[in-house]
């Protein structure tokens, strides 16, 4: 999720067990330590745009990792707190703060390695968006007044907001994905596999993709609380398979390795960008929820096969036809025109 989710999560759990004369310095080391966690952004190279996707969310998001990305943390920690606390507190709170990273971030759909070293399978329980300001303001609010109270039991509390939260999110999920089951079962489609998200900062509106029949179709689904359920139709696009679809392209060259990373990467939700016929698209995400416009994807160029892939984004300005859209199905009204 967002950095500041992140550092209050990392937060919480500290203030949960902290004594009452530490919680404000357990607050502050879980928040700084869940932050650790996406340092690993900073492993990149110039020449291979892949590699940040390859290791964004990687080893240091796995739970085998969190002993020893909480004492990473804590000797950096202790260098400014070892006059306050001793280095076993903090790297307790550390190492609580620091567990909060990878979990968190599997909740979302971006995708964690949380099993690294035992599976190389990318963990996406996509029950809550990257940026929910519900989840995040509530939990700042818990975060601030169990330091200024200096009281563990708010902290308790947070967590329990938290995993209710978390579990509504994975309700709505299945009501989402319900929904889309029943979409296309009255256009006559058998879904062959599904991806539902929450659209950014909310968890009523969800962005839906299906495959069926060699094609994904994206739509938006909405399912309200006190309404019924919606769906705003949005498109289809053919679905590539890189085997069958990529046969022009050397299997021992640079260009069809990076095709098969950015494959792993997008879970396989690969399309041609329907702006850009030279661009493969991650059909994960769009502008709007119900459109089939990847945010970003790879260029794809069959005269340069030893070279590594240029990445490519989407214009993501938020236009105010795009932001009026969007609103439109947040509250559950009418579109004059389909989003893109």
């Amino acid at each position: 999720m967002d950095p500041v989710s992140q550092g209050l999560l990392g937060a919480v759990l500290p203030e949960s067990i902290a004594d009452k004369n530490e919680i404000r310095l357990a607050s502050i080391t879980g928040f700084l330590s869940a932050l650790l966690a996406d340092a690993d952004v900073l492993i990149r190279s110039s020449e291979d745009p892949l590699l940040t996707l390859d290791y964004h969310r990687h080893f240091t998001h796995s739970f085998i990792f969190i002993p020893v990305g909480g004492l990473i943390a804590a000797v950096i920690l202790w260098l400014f707190l070892r006059r306050r606390m001793r280095f076993r507190r903090i790297y307790l709170y550390a190492t609580l703060g620091y567990a909060t990273a990878g979990l968190l971030d599997a909740c979302t759909s971006y995708g964690t390695r949380f099993l690294w070293l035992f599976s190389d399978a990318r963990i996406a329980w996509n029950v809550i968006s990257i940026i929910d300001p519900v989840f995040t303001l509530t939990l700042a609010v818990f975060v601030i007044v169990a330091v200024v109270k200096k009281s563990r039991i708010i902290g308790r509390a947070a967590l329990v907001f938290v995993i209710l939260y978390l579990l509504l999110g994975v309700y709505q999920r299945d009501r989402a994905e319900d929904l889309t089951r029943a979409l296309a079962e009255s256009r006559g489609h058998e879904i062959e596999r599904m991806l539902v998200h929450p659209s950014i900062g909310n968890i009523v509106l969800w962005r839906s993709i299906y495959e069926s029949d060699g094609r994904y179709y994206t739509d938006a689904v909405r399912r309200g609380f006190f309404s019924g359920p919606r769906v705003y139709e949005g498109s289809s696009l053919p679905a590539v398979d890189v085997d069958s679809d990529f046969q022009n392209v050397d299997p021992d060259s640079v260009l069809y390795r990076d095709i098969k990373r950015f494959e792993h990467f997008s879970d396989g939700y690969l399309v041609v960008h329907p702006e850009y016929p030279d661009v493969l698209g991650d059909l994960r995400y769009s502008m709007l929820p119900n459109g089939a416009t990847p945010l970003w994807g790879i260029v794809i160029d069959t005269d340069s096969q030893d070279r590594h892939v240029i990445m490519f984004e989407y214009d993501r300005a938020i236009t105010a036809d795009k932001w009026r859209a969007f609103l439109a199905m947040l509250r559950g009204g009418d579109l004059s025109r389909k989003g893109k």
